[in-house]
This record gives structure tokens, sequence and C-alpha cells, in this order.
């Protein structure tokens, strides 16, 4: 079952529209959804935010440790709360999927994602969920970190927020750890 769903994102207004904070938009999404406010948290380096789904508590993490650091701020939550790797879904953006398309997957490497491969060195371990938000890919490797760090047009961004909304109908599943059956509602 997941018990905490982690954003992935730069903190600071200056971010706020860039296609890196995707995860970031999805787990506001969630708290809005659900009338939750997230709220500073020192101890875990980020912004927390939780609400019941079907008397299950579902925690949501910003870390605001910028996201090539976020791999501290998930363990120490983790830790606090006593959650394993296994019962965590990280959302982030991803190049290697047109924007649109969302993908849900257990494990892996990190895909040349900075903050995967932070979160991976941080917890010593692969084995957590990716909620997957396509970006799309630039077309040069040269032209990603601008890419990343720039707002998409508008037409990907309604692309990006209709994904992100299907995404948000399987959350209910993967709380109660019926992984296939979500994987199966977002994948066809």
């Amino acid at each position: 079952m997941i018990k905490l769903i982690v954003g992935l994102g730069n903190p600071g207004k200056n971010y706020q529209e860039h296609r890196h904070n995707a995860g970031f938009w999805f787990v506001e999404s969630l708290a809005s959804l659900n009338d939750s406010k997230f709220t500073s948290q020192s101890k875990f380096f980020g912004e927390a935010s939780d609400f019941s789904l079907n008397s299950n508590k579902v925690f949501l993490l910003k870390p605001q440790t910028f996201m090539n650091n976020s791999g501290g701020s998930i363990k120490s939550f983790l830790n606090y709360y006593d959650i394993s790797s296994e019962e965590t879904l990280v959302v982030h953006d991803e190049l290697d999927l047109p924007a649109g398309v969302v993908k849900l997957k257990l494990g892996g490497g990190h895909g040349g994602h900075n903050g995967l491969r932070d979160i991976i060195k941080a917890l010593g371990s692969k084995n957590f969920y990716r909620l997957r938000i396509g970006i799309e890919h630039p077309g040069s490797k040269n032209e990603v970190v601008d890419y990343v760090l720039n707002a998409p047009s508008k037409s990907e961004l309604c692309a990006i927020q209709e994904s992100m909304s299907r995404a948000s109908n399987i959350v209910e599943l993967l709380v109660k750890g019926s992984f296939e059956d979500a994987m199966k509602a977002l994948h066809t």
C-alpha cells in the first residue's frame, strides 16, 4: 500500500511553472482535491500534507532541497514515520514520455534523472514506485537543462494537466495496494 506520495520539483516562485516541477504540480493537485494544505516541516527539509482515503492516511511531501538533493528529505520522512521505500510513490517529470502520457512503475534506474539518482543513493534502494509524467524531450541532449527549467507551451501544459488528472484517479487503487489494477487503468 502506498503511504507516502512525493512530488519532485524545485522550490521557489522562480521555478513554479517549470516542466521540472511536474511532481510538485501533481501533489499540490492531490492536496487541493482532498482539502489538505501543505505546511513547512523543517525536520523533513520540505513541505508536508496528509489526508484520509478510505480510512487510510496518505502523506504528501514536497522536498524543498531542490530536485538534485531530494533524497535526504524523503529518507528523513520515511524514517520518522517508519514507511518503507516500497510504500512510497515518487512523482516526477519524464523526458522519455510525450506530454500527455503518464506511466507507473516499480523500481528501475535513474535514467539520467538527477532527482531519482539522489533518492536511490539516499535510500540505498531502487524499490520505490514512480509516477512518470511525460514532458517530452527537446530533441537534443544539450537543450535538456534549459528545457526542463522553462514553462511548457499552453498545449503541452494542457496535455500534462490531463495526464495528471487521469493519474489522480488511480491514487485510491495505489493506497489499497492494487498496483496491477492501477497500472491497467492508467496504461489502457
